[in-house]
């Protein structure tokens, strides 16, 4: 099985390094597995280069149906950080398997993995009660290409998302970032939108979009405002996407029909459009709860794709009411269908 693994990986025995055995420490099965490892891996080989031999569970147990994939993780954790670790537990070396036929040492400390001037290798056993055996070669991976920040012509224009908890706070926070970015040319807009990505969402937020000098002068101008406001560099038109059938749930909208009167007479027309079609008014019905899909409560697939449009438009109408237009529009099944409504609207 081994010299079969071997063959369909194109190496040679001599080009791996470590072995993460099977090694359930039974005075039947290791030394088994031990004379073959030294009948294949340790033949023909540099005695100061011997196969590291070791075994994860000594380490957690025998995890049964999962040791083989554990056995996978372990060497490619092992490989990613350029360690081989240690076998516990092993006073000294089985008195039934003959260590002098090969050149085979037990991983019983914390070491570097072998460097010899190519990718790590190591073959993975995992031996089944039923007879079904596998040994699986696996060779490290080449490093990543990371990408490259551009350069020359002219700076990218990217989001920098600002939060904090109150006004005062995000001012302070631009203004650190501002001081930041502003003495440290180096800082590249990318790699500072891509941290502030990833920090907490508070109650006061905004977002800045530019290039480098446009961020800059769009923190120089929250810093000077006492309230902390932030302005908006970028003028872009919104585009709003509408999702399609599945998207409904018992109620949507319910609470914006009782508190926005926008959103209620767009509802409304939308509702009286599409009414000619699907057979009276029932949309308002859908948002006291009357329907969450297909087949419940007779609603249908006219009501669902219906309903779904309608309320996606009175959402458009809603936003637009609020100064935010949609300069593009896109959506599939009934979404698309409420695009081109308002769109048409």
């Amino acid at each position: 099985m081994i010299r079969a693994a071997l063959a369909n990986a194109g190496l040679a025995a001599t080009e791996v390094d470590l072995v993460e055995a099977h090694g359930t420490g039974t005075t039947l099965g290791d030394p088994i597995e031990a004379q073959a490892l030294l009948a294949t891996y340790g033949q023909e080989r540099d005695p100061e280069q011997p196969l590291l031999v070791g075994s994860l569970k000594s380490n957690v147990g025998h995890t049964q149906a999962a040791s083989g994939v554990a056995g996978v993780i372990k060497t490619v954790l092992a490989m990613r950080h350029g360690q081989v670790p240690p076998t516990l537990h092993v006073d000294r070396p089985s008195g039934h398997v003959d260590w002098e036929s090969g050149a085979l040492a037990l991983a019983t400390e914390l070491q570097p993995w072998p460097r010899r001037g190519r990718p790590f290798r190591a073959g993975v056993s995992s031996f089944g009660l039923s007879g079904t055996n596998v040994h699986a070669i696996l060779e490290q991976a080449p490093d990543p290409e990371l990408p490259t920040a551009p350069t020359g012509g002219a700076d990218p224009v990217v989001p920098w998302p600002l939060s904090a908890r109150s006004p005062q706070a995000l001012r302070e926070l631009a203004t650190r970032l501002r001081d930041r970015v502003a003495t440290e040319p180096g800082i590249s807009p990318l790699d500072v939108g891509l941290s502030l990505s990833r920090r907490s969402t508070f109650d006061c937020r905004t977002v800045l979009v530019g290039d480098r000098k446009e961020l800059l002068a769009g923190l120089e101008k929250a810093t000077d405002d006492p309230a902390g406001n932030v302005p908006r560099l970028a003028d872009g038109r919104s585009v709003f996407v509408f999702p399609g059938q599945g998207s409904q749930w018992v109620g949507m909208g319910r609470l914006l029909l009782r508190e926005s009167s926008v959103f209620a007479a767009r509802l409304a027309e939308c509702e009286r459009a599409l009414a000619p079609f699907v057979g009276g008014r029932w949309v308002m019905w859908w948002l006291v709860g009357g329907c969450s899909g297909v087949g419940s409560g007779g609603c249908g697939a006219a009501g669902v794709v219906g309903g779904d449009g309608v309320v996606g438009g009175g959402v458009a109408g809603f936003w637009g009411g609020a100064g935010c237009g949609g300069g593009a529009f896109a959506g599939g099944d009934c979404g698309g269908v409420c695009g081109r409504g308002v769109v048409v609207g």
